[in-house]
């Protein structure tokens, strides 16, 4: 299985629209992608801070698509790339980091 993350960084001066993201990208997503070949499930993480102790998140948010091959997913996104990608502005001033995993352990 792979795992197919953006990861979305804090930084100076970040915008970052949760709202629009769990409400319109998200599940515009999810309906052009689950629908695919492989998909297997996904998930989205909302960094947070904890005060005592002192911990501050890297990483505003993350998503997480696994599909059973990364041909599997690159066939379910290379069709709405485009929609996808274009629809960041409208959530965030961060530039997503993608990171592409296979997964060695799942339960």
């Amino acid at each position: 299985m792979f795992n197919i993350s953006s990861i979305y960084r804090i930084k100076d001066g970040y915008e970052f629209n949760f709202n629009y993201y769990l409400n319109k990208h998200m599940p515009r997503s999810i309906e052009l992608l689950s629908r695919a070949k492989g998909f297997k499930g996904v998930s989205v993480e909302r960094g947070i801070d904890i005060d005592e102790p002192k911990i501050e998140s890297s990483y505003v948010a993350m998503c997480h698509y696994y599909f059973e091959s990364l041909e599997d997913f690159m066939a379910a996104f290379g069709p709405h790339a485009e929609e996808l990608q274009g629809d960041i502005a409208n959530y965030t001033n961060i530039e997503p980091t993608i990171q592409i995993s296979e997964v060695k352990i799942s339960k």
